[in-house]
């Protein structure tokens, strides 16, 4: 079964920083498993941005494959507008995407921080996220 997902920064983050954590399980599930990301360029910037803070300590090689390799397997979309208010404005781009992909499909918005999104079935924690997969379920 493939699932489709937009993958918050904090999700990229956390699975950097502790492999093994539940967070780097999804983000394996993406990059060589049933799991599809969906991103745009605005994304990607923020993957970036984020990641190349110096708090983290991330290499600028480590930085570059992890992007890279979200990029070989993912899915580019437009966003779609809502009507949607966001603690944080830059959060909107990965709810707007997840909202195109559902015209079409069962798309999911994978999140540490699910407070900062609408409450819905779709916005999941990473331990929600690996339920989801190994239940089968869409």
């Amino acid at each position: 079964m493939t699932y489709y997902a937009v993958i918050d920064t904090n999700v990229i983050v956390s699975s950097m920083l502790k492999a093994g954590s539940v967070p780097d399980k999804v983000l394996q599930l993406a990059l060589e498993g049933p799991i599809i990301p969906l991103i745009n360029e605005e994304i990607v910037s923020e993957y970036r941005e984020v990641l190349t803070r110096s708090k983290f300590g991330f290499s600028g090689e480590r930085i570059g494959k992890m992007i890279e390799e979200i990029i070989k397997r993912a899915i580019f979309l437009d966003r779609t507008s809502t009507d949607e208010l966001f603690p944080d404005p830059d959060d909107a781009v990965f709810y707007e995407i997840v909202m195109t992909a559902r015209k079409t499909t069962e798309a999911y918005l994978i999140t540490g921080n699910v407070k900062h999104y609408p409450v819905k079935r779709f916005v999941v924690t990473p331990r929600e996220m690996l339920d989801i997969v190994k239940l089968g379920v869409q």
